[in-house]
C-alpha cells in the first residue's frame, strides 16, 4: 500500500469542513484503488493521509490533489510514501 500525504492551510474552517464532507469525501472514496482516508486539523493547518492499494494509484492521486483542494483551503504540498505497517 502507498499513501498520499497532503498539507493544506485552512483559510475558513467552517467552509473547509463543509467542502470536505460534501465534496472531497464522496469524490475521493470513488477513486480506483482507494483504501482509506484520514483528515486531520491543528489550528489552521490540515494534514491528510489517503491510502491506496498501489503506488500507481497513489501517484495518480498526488497528480490530481492540487486541483481538488477547495477554495476554503490553500494547497501546500503532497507526497507519496510507502505504508510499511498498520494496525
Amino acid at each position: 500500500m502507498h499513501a498520499v500525504i497532503v498539507n493544506v492551510t485552512i483559510n475558513d474552517s467552517d467552509a473547509a469542513e463543509r467542502d470536505l464532507k460534501e465534496q472531497l469525501l464522496p469524490r475521493v472514496s470513488q477513486i480506483p484503488g482507494f483504501v482509506a482516508g484520514y483528515w486531520t486539523v491543528k489550528d489552521d493547518s490540515g494534514l491528510t493521509m489517503l491510502v491506496f492499494e498501489s503506488e500507481a494509484a497513489a501517484n495518480g492521486m498526488r497528480e490530481l490533489v492540487s486541483s481538488t483542494v477547495p477554495d476554503a483551503m490553500t494547497f501546500q504540498g503532497a507526497e507519496v510514501r510507502e505504508v510499511v505497517a498498520h494496525a
